[in-house]
């Protein structure tokens, strides 16, 4: 099977996203960088880094509920150790909304005695939330402010502009659209990014993605692979990518005239039954591997 190749995906209005970001830095107090729990390390935009600057920030491990609660809490900890405040939360489920606005006032808390001191206790706290695309953002804003105000879809580029939310008395929440950085120097954050639907599937080969994936769950998550699509851990033992893909396929029914095995479709299969936590809870970043990430 051919390799995957080199995942670009820095459309123009991502240029003009960062500059929006930049603009709106000085109306805000602190920012929230959602992370997928899955990929809390490829999920994190290296750029945002330099973009946010010195502003105040916590992260939020957004759909812990799909990843591995193990590998979470080593995240987590990974995080207070190198003295980042961190909360996991699931907006699907609404686990762990109630920690937000808690954390961010610890965040804030020498900001919020020296506004107490200038009696500027009822200001309003103003928070930007950034993120990569498909990461929730949108849907942890319309959990927290409790309507259905920002655009939810599962898929990549939905949010187009900065909208503010008030999310409780003096707390207000800035959307702002998904930012994804132009090129990797490792491209397996590419691929991961991939997986969990970060890029648009139209840019991609499903198929070699999908047998990818496949490759990569039959090494490191094999017992879940094989319950799910009724495979025998020795009879996939020596197969790679497309023979994977293929041999769910058949597993799957999923043939065409002649008995052809309609891969198109078991790519679709396995690509959303991952994204949708049906294959389990799976952490494809582990805390281990990643001792110097920063945000």
């Amino acid at each position: 099977m051919e390799e995957l190749k080199t995942i670009q995906w820095f459309p123009g209005h991502m240029t003009k996203t960062k500059r929006k970001i930049e603009s709106q830095l000085k109306l805000i107090d602190a920012v929230a960088v959602l992370l997928d729990a899955r990929v809390p390390y490829s999920s994190c935009n290296p750029d945002l880094r330099s973009i946010i600057n010195n502003k105040p920030r916590l992260v939020v491990l957004n759909k812990c509920d799909m990843a591995d609660p193990t590998e979470t809490k080593k995240w987590l900890n990974h995080f207070k150790n190198n003295n980042i405040s961190a909360i996991a939360l699931d907006c699907k489920s609404g686990k762990g909304l109630n920690a937000f606005i808690p954390t961010v006032r610890n965040v804030l808390s020498d900001k919020l005695e020296a506004w107490k001191a200038k009696g500027m206790t009822g200001r309003t706290i103003k928070v930007m939330v950034v993120g990569i695309p498909n990461v929730g953002k949108s849907s942890f804003i319309n959990r927290m402010s409790k309507q259905n105000r920002a655009k939810v879809e599962d898929r990549p580029g939905v949010t187009r502009g900065n909208q503010w939310f008030t999310i409780g008395k003096g707390f207000d929440l800035l959307d702002t659209p998904g930012v994804l950085w132009p090129k990797f120097d490792d491209q397996s954050v590419g691929e991961k990014l991939a997986y969990i639907g970060s890029v648009k599937d139209e840019v991609l080969d499903t198929e070699t993605l999908a047998g990818r994936l496949l490759e990569y769950l039959k090494n490191n998550h094999a017992d879940p692979l094989c319950a799910r699509y009724k495979l025998n851990r020795e009879d996939i033992q020596n197969l790679r990518d497309y023979e994977l893909l293929e041999l769910v396929g058949r597993k799957r029914g999923m043939l065409i005239a002649g008995g052809e095995i309609d891969t198109e479709r078991a790519a679709a299969t396995v690509l959303d039954e991952f994204r949708n936590a049906t294959l389990g809870k799976i952490t494809l970043d582990k805390a281990v591997e990643y001792p110097n990430v920063r945000i």
